[in-house]
């Protein structure tokens, strides 16, 4: 039926292009006139309400140490919440304005750690007053969010990095080799310390590696996969195809091994072999990856002193105590998770500052182990597995490889930084020096992350702009 005073012969469209034709502007038979697909809400005022639910847990952690340790509400409590909700906010508005689309879970996932991660180093902070680390922790933080705010609002597409696939690895070689040229930390050539400030380039160095693997792999997928000659069941590409990008990894891993930073270390092989796995589709390069790996850590953990040490006290955790020692960080760690229990001692209530130098960074994780117990501990992972998720969400709204590559790779980050930090401090795997995203004590660490949660935004924002992605939940 033809709208009224729509002119064409009753029953019979007009011809294409003409009034009451399917497909014309003007109006015609909506019967065949087929749906635009829906775009998923955009959800911008769930963002802000979870963001404020997000900061109200912060301040409220934040209270409850106080409350705990002194009996009285912290005097800073009111500063602390105001500073945590304007840099909420200003990350709102950024997203609102320039990435309506975006998924509306990835600010406050990240609002949350990170305000949860300064309301444990605040409290670790009360057992050390001659070591204060929250003040300087909330300046990296602000630091992180204003480089959050500045990716969101200029970097207008994902696909503009895919341009500097190669300046990216340039730069990542650059800032691994730097640390090697300034006396080591706690046994490791990870930091950079220059006029009073310190800075760990392996955490950037990881994002623009992850450019780099998602430009080059998205442009060689399909060589990747069936080029070359087949070895047992795995049909290995060509050395041309496969020789510069395996070269890369190999000379970071090099760098990284002699600076004595076997996690991230780590990280950049898982990294890797999960990329050239998403690229490829191939289940073997799993495989092959696993068997480096262990061949790599046996041989490191034999001729690396350091490593070695490592190694032996994570077979032997409570050897010190047997030999008239003391518990040594391990141990220290394994008894903070045995004495949480099931709902923990309550913030401000353990003693898991008896872990040492490394309690705020290192070993932060077992201080919400005892004081949040294993409930408080399963909820902070369950809120990793969501950022890691909506992230490999995000890739698989795209139809472009780098975009996808680019997610899952980003994502991927935080879940191995996540699953070595945890394995480590929980006697699963060797102990290895990194930082829980967003929790422990670290600038780079810190804004490394923001940066990482700033990308997944933007690539959220571009799949479901275009109709692309599926519907929020």
């Amino acid at each position: 039926m033809l709208h009224p005073g729509t002119p064409g012969t009753p029953g019979k469209p007009g011809r294409p292009g003409t009034p009451g034709a399917p497909g014309a502007s003007g109006p015609g038979i909506e019967a065949e006139n087929p749906e635009p697909a829906a775009r998923p809400p955009r959800r911008r005022g769930m963002e802000f309400a979870l963001i404020v639910l997000a900061v109200l847990i912060s301040v409220y952690g934040y209270c409850a140490v106080g409350l705990a340790k002194a009996g009285a509400v912290p005097p800073g409590a009111v500063r602390y919440g105001a500073g945590l909700g304007m840099l909420a906010l200003l990350a709102h508005l950024a997203v609102r304005l320039r990435a309506p689309d975006a998924d509306p879970l990835l600010l406050p996932i990240a609002v949350l750690l990170n305000g949860m991660g300064l309301v444990l180093i605040y409290r670790l902070d009360l057992e050390t007053p001659g070591d204060p680390a929250a003040t300087a922790q909330l300046y990296w933080s602000t630091v992180g969010v204003a480089l959050f705010i500045v990716v969101v609002l200029l970097l207008r597409h994902h696909r503009v990095l895919q341009r500097y696939t190669y300046l990216c690895v340039v730069a990542a070689l650059v800032l691994l080799i730097l640390p090697i040229f300034f006396p080591a930390v706690n046994g490791a050539r990870i930091w950079l310390k220059v006029a009073g400030f310190s800075l760990q380039p392996s955490e950037f160095a990881k994002v623009l590696l992850a450019v780099f693997f998602a430009g080059y792999l998205a442009v060689n997928r399909h060589a990747l996969s069936f080029m070359g000659r087949r070895v047992w069941r795995l049909q290995v590409p060509t050395g041309r195809v496969l020789g510069p990008v395996v070269t890369i990894w190999l000379f970071s891993v090099g760098v990284l091994v002699l600076e004595r930073d076997l996690g991230t270390s780590l990280l950049f092989f898982g990294l890797f072999v999960v990329l050239l796995y998403v690229a490829t589709g191939r289940t073997g390069w799993v495989a092959v990856g696993l068997l480096l790996a262990a061949l790599g850590a046996l041989a490191v953990g034999r001729l690396e002193p350091h490593v070695h040490a490592r190694v032996t006290d994570w077979l032997h955790p409570f050897a010190s105590i047997e030999a008239g020692l003391g518990a040594n960080q391990l141990a220290q760690s394994l008894f903070a998770f045995a004495a949480g229990g099931a709902l923990g001692t309550g913030l401000g209530l353990g003693h898991s500052v008896l872990i040492g130098f490394a309690a705020k960074s290192d070993f932060i994780l077992a201080t919400a182990g005892e004081e949040l117990g294993l409930a408080g501990l399963s909820a902070i992972f369950l809120v990793y597995a969501l950022l890691v998720e909506r992230g490999y969400r995000a890739g698989l709204g795209l139809s472009d490889p780098f975009g996808r590559l680019l997610a899952v790779g980003l994502a991927s980050i935080v879940a191995l930084q996540v699953f070595v930090i945890a394995g480590g401090v929980t006697g699963l795997i060797p102990l290895t020096g990194m930082a829980m995203p967003f929790l422990a004590q670290g600038g780079s660490s810190v804004v490394t992350n923001w940066i990482i949660v700033a990308l997944l935004i933007r690539i959220s924002d571009s799949a479901r702009s275009q109709g692309e992605g599926t519907r929020t939940s």
